[in-house]
């Protein structure tokens, strides 16, 4: 039987009112099966490296994935509402519906408004397994430029061919906006939300935080060399194109899931172990 849905108002944020620490939360290891376990792992990993890295925004924001189901219905890892990012464990993550809404017990809440980008994602591409999305600076900053992300460097030229755009419609909470949203991504791996920020969507965590590392670079390369009271130099389509045929990291198999993420975990794992809790 799901859970009911923990919402801000079912929880009643009064004066006073604070949320448990995850680091004491009972772990959910052996409670839940071994592939949901490793998702929320994953998951919980790639919260406290979007922190480190310096993409996060607070509270805000969310990363998802899509975990099996046990009934027959989409289900998702989401982050509790208050939580902040480089604080995330894989048994404080919330296994959430379509709506956003928690269908497990938990001391936590969800934003379900969050979540209406996401879901309609994951819905509509199968590949989308997890979704990553950030407000970063310098990602809102080029999100807010005419002409969106230039190819004035390598890191731009890695991703520039397969991004994506979509006008702001204002805060995620209107539903219609889903199928716009699903239109406009297409097949693309790369989403730049015009006046909001960035998103990436993967077949694992890894792949979305590697994809996410080259956005974010290119966009905060371009406001650098926008500093600059001289035109920066842009390269060519052709040479966008070339880039991508030579094996932009961004789409080569194995680089994300079996080079770069062992090693963002070893590197989360000095800097802010407990993740995996």
């Amino acid at each position: 039987m799901n859970a009911p849905s923990r919402n801000m108002e079912a929880v009643g944020v009064t004066p006073g009112f604070s949320l448990p620490d995850p680091a004491t939360l009972p772990s959910l290891k052996g409670k839940v099966s071994d592939e949901e376990w490793r998702l929320r792992c994953a998951l919980a990993a790639a919260y406290r490296l979007v922190a480190l890295y310096g993409w996060d925004d607070m509270i805000f924001t969310h990363i998802s994935v899509r975990v099996p189901s046990e009934d027959g219905e989409p289900r998702f890892l989401l982050n509790p509402y208050g939580l902040f990012f480089e604080e995330m464990t894989a048994s404080s993550l919330i296994k959430v519906d379509l709506k956003g809404n928690a269908v497990q017990e938990t001391p936590y809440f969800t934003n379900p408004a969050g979540f209406t980008i996401h879901s309609a994602l994951h819905m509509s591409r199968a590949d989308a397994h997890c979704v990553l999305h950030t407000h970063s600076p310098h990602g809102v900053a080029v999100s807010a430029q005419q002409d969106g992300l230039r190819r004035y460097s390598q890191f731009a030229m890695i991703v520039h061919d397969d991004i994506a755009y979509h006008d702001y419609e204002g805060i995620a909470t209107d539903l219609d906006e889903r199928e716009r949203l699903v239109r406009d991504m297409g097949n693309h791996g790369f989403l730049i939300l015009r006046n909001h920020g960035l998103l990436t969507v993967g077949a694992n965590c890894a792949t979305a935080f590697l994809r996410m590392y080259f956005l974010e670079q290119a966009c905060k390369a371009q406001i650098l060399a926008q500093s600059d009271v001289k035109a920066p130099r842009e390269e060519s389509p052709a040479m966008a194109a070339k880039v991508l045929q030579q094996g932009a990291p961004a789409f080569v198999e194995g680089i994300g899931d079996n080079l770069a993420w062992p090693g963002l975990l070893r590197k989360l794992n000095r800097a802010n172990p407990g993740y995996d809790r």
